[in-house]
């Protein structure tokens, strides 16, 4: 007899039938399995939610009669905290687990993943670690070490570029979770949602959830529940890291962080940081494509945020 733990699995999806097709096939094959399965298709045909559809009745058994399927489809909702956010509503169970579409989990993710919350009765909420992340440059790592501090430092990353060395450790304590395999207990993110100001697939949101939770929450990476982030060039933008890293950097700052003299030190360092950073890619390309790019980022990231009393 299958073996169903206390979770709902929450995949937003937008026009990735096959990648949300093996997604789910690694969901439906797990140690532990879910009780809810709640698909958001913002896809502008039928294909991810027949292949879905095809691969729940064909698992038979006792999957059919306790892992319920949700799956609802709206081509209105405009990006992916949006149908997070959706998916909340449809959630039963004591512990939500949000997936992206492109992810291969490993066979006792989930069951991993209930393992840290039942060792840990504290824990807000648990992640696992993506298998196939590629550790960025030795300069990059070096750049952030310098210029990233306080909230700005994300104490994700010495896990994510050494999830090997970590592979057998305890779970790890983090001030944030990664998106496409986070997971909550419902009782402990009543009443806070991501923030649909951000639209598409938007850098940051995982963030700016968690730092909106209560300041004694406690988040773990549970280093042993792995998957692969196959990410799907479909709806992928290219954009340079350092456009891209200020515009969520300046996004939290001003939703989030933009408060106390520690905070405010913080941000002017990062900001030299980007600035060193731009100088150096127009000398090496000759070019002020990086400042200029640096400047549109800044600006965009002002659009991003929308006073309380507005949302």
């Amino acid at each position: 007899m299958a073996k169903f733990g206390p979770v709902a699995v929450a995949i937003p999806t937008k026009n990735r039938p096959k990648d949300l097709d093996l997604t789910v096939e690694t969901v439906l094959a797990q140690t532990v399995l879910p009780r809810q399965l709640i698909i958001i298709d913002q896809s502008g045909t039928d294909v991810s939610e027949q292949r879905v559809r095809q691969r729940y009745q064909a698992s038979g058994g006792d999957l059919l009669d306790s892992l319920e399927l949700i799956y609802h489809k709206d081509t209105s909702i405009t990006g992916l905290t949006a149908a997070r956010n959706c998916s909340l509503k449809f959630v039963r169970a004591k512990i939500v687990l949000f997936l992206d579409d492109d992810v291969i989990l490993e066979r006792d993710f989930i069951e991993l993943v209930l393992a840290a919350y039942d060792k840990h009765a504290d824990a807000t909420g648990v992640s696992g670690v993506v298998t196939n992340y590629s550790p960025p440059s030795a300069a990059f790592r070096l750049w952030s070490r310098v210029f990233m501090r306080g909230s700005f430092w994300d104490d994700r990353q010495p896990v994510y570029w050494n999830a090997y060395r970590f592979h057998s450790s305890e779970p790890v304590r983090v001030t944030r979770l990664g998106g496409g395999l986070m997971s909550f207990r419902m009782s402990a993110i009543a009443g806070v949602r991501f923030d649909e100001n951000l639209h598409g697939a938007c850098d940051g949101e995982d963030v700016e959830f968690c730092a909106r939770l209560d300041p004694n929450s406690v988040l773990l990476i549970e280093p042993k529940a792995r998957l692969v982030h196959s990410q799907s060039p479909v709806a992928r933008v290219n954009e340079h890291w350092l456009s891209k890293h200020a515009s969520t950097m300046w996004y939290l700052y001003r939703r989030n962080w933009d408060y106390g003299i520690r905070n405010r030190f913080c941000f002017l360092w990062l900001n030299i940081g980007y600035a060193m950073a731009a100088t150096l890619i127009s000398v090496c390309r000759r070019s002020l494509a990086s400042w200029r790019g640096l400047a549109k980022a800044i600006r965009a990231s002002q659009a991003l945020v929308v006073p309380e009393q507005q949302r």
